[in-house]
């Protein structure tokens, strides 16, 4: 639709201040827009969270980390600040801008702050006209029309831009310098917690940014107790500010469990997934993660935004309710469409768990390969593109 001029278009600004998972989700189409034009530059506007994991993505040159105040974070900039991003921005003398979003989202704040900045170029999806806010702009039909995974959402976005690739998984690379000091700390990590090469284990990821994302602590409990009895050693991960709720679960778990909440780097959790057999999470950044190293993944899956699903990895979903006091006021997510079964309960973790995991068990590499990927040792594990039962009616570009 833009392609053509676009070819012309090197200084690009993707801007994405959301999360650690929707920066990931959003690499594909970042790749496409930086292999499409031979020298292009790509600078990513993100929140602090979101520049966590920025630096693991190989096809983003520039970071720059804020807080805006129209996405949900733990800080928030004020007028003044903004402001002065805006004339950061212009600064830089970008050649145009693409906004990603999903359909609960506005992007007119984003396309105000271009605006703000002189970008003129500005590519991104609105359900209503936003004339010169963004200049080259695709109608949003979901979820009205259909949903698709937010990975093809993107995709489809900048390929209005004449970006396309054939490469659509996500990818992680860990820095040449912290590699080896990276795969010092999960040998350690795997010592400490006593895991032999040929026991089962895994890694549990129970917190999330969100209560709403929160499955019960008790239901992890028991579906990790039911493991145990297996012989199952159990890894628990989480932020710093999650460590005392994390700890708690280990707590109630006994010795064979280990609690490494607010100890790892990310580039340490990025290996750490890569190392493990399965990682059972909430639907959060982690998940994304580990379908960047091709771990398989049982996700407890709220019944919020749909189209979060794992990428292109095996992967078992187990839906929840949200419940009612916590439900969001956005009318665009009031009901959640799509497939919502299996409901998860710590049977149905158990089960998924055994069906992803090989019953001789899994040995896998820590140490990074020499791109900066994990590497793994595959061991029968079907990382084929996953059922994601929620794209329906496409139209094609």
């Amino acid at each position: 639709m833009f392609s053509e001029a676009w070819k012309n278009h090197k200084n690009i600004l993707c801007a994405r201040p959301d999360n650690m998972g929707d920066v990931m989700m959003s690499q594909p189409a970042i790749r496409a827009l930086k292999q499409s034009v031979l020298g292009r530059k790509i600078t990513l506007l993100t929140s602090s969270a979101g520049s966590s994991i920025a630096p693991f993505i190989p096809e983003v040159d520039e970071i720059i980390p804020f807080d805006v105040p129209w996405v949900k974070t733990s800080e928030t900039n004020g007028e003044q600040q903004l402001l002065a991003l805006a004339k950061e921005l212009r600064s830089r003398q970008f050649d145009a801008a693409v906004i990603f979003t999903v359909y609960s989202q506005n992007p007119l704040p984003a396309a105000m702050l271009c605006y703000l900045a002189g970008i003129k170029i500005v590519l991104g999806y609105c359900r209503e006209n936003p004339y010169q806010l963004i200049s080259q702009w695709v109608p949003d039909k979901e979820p009205l029309d259909y949903i698709m995974h937010e990975v093809e959402r993107q995709l489809r976005l900048v390929e209005m831009a004449g970006a396309v690739t054939r490469d659509t998984k996500l990818l992680l690379n860990i820095p040449k310098e912290s590699r080896q000091k990276v795969s010092d700390k999960i040998s350690a990590i795997s010592a400490a917690a006593g895991i032999q090469p040929d026991e089962p284990w895994l890694v549990l990821h129970a917190g999330v940014s969100e209560e709403k994302r929160l499955y019960p602590a008790n239901d992890y409990i028991a579906a990790c107790r039911s493991l145990i009895t297996q012989g199952y050693k159990i890894v628990l991960t989480g932020s710093g500010g999650e460590r005392d709720y994390v700890g708690e679960i280990a707590r109630q778990l006994g010795d064979v469990a280990t609690n490494l909440a607010g100890e790892l780097s990310v580039a340490e959790l990025v290996a750490l997934i890569a190392a493990a057999p399965v990682l059972v999470s909430n639907n959060t950044g982690p998940v994304h993660v580990a379908a960047a190293v091709g771990t398989p993944v049982v996700v407890l899956y709220a019944m919020t935004n749909p189209q979060h699903t794992p990428w292109q990895v095996s992967n078992r979903v187990l839906y929840f309710e949200v419940p009612p006091e916590l439900r969001t006021k956005n009318r665009l997510l009031q009901s959640f469409p799509g497939v919502s079964t299996p409901r998860a309960s710590p049977e149905a973790i158990v089960a998924a768990v055994s069906e992803l995991v090989s019953p001789a068990g899994k040995h896998v590499s820590v140490t990074p390969d020499s791109a900066g990927n994990p590497a793994r040792n595959p061991a029968g594990i079907n990382n084929s593109m996953p059922r994601i039962p929620l794209v329906t009616g496409l139209p094609q570009v």
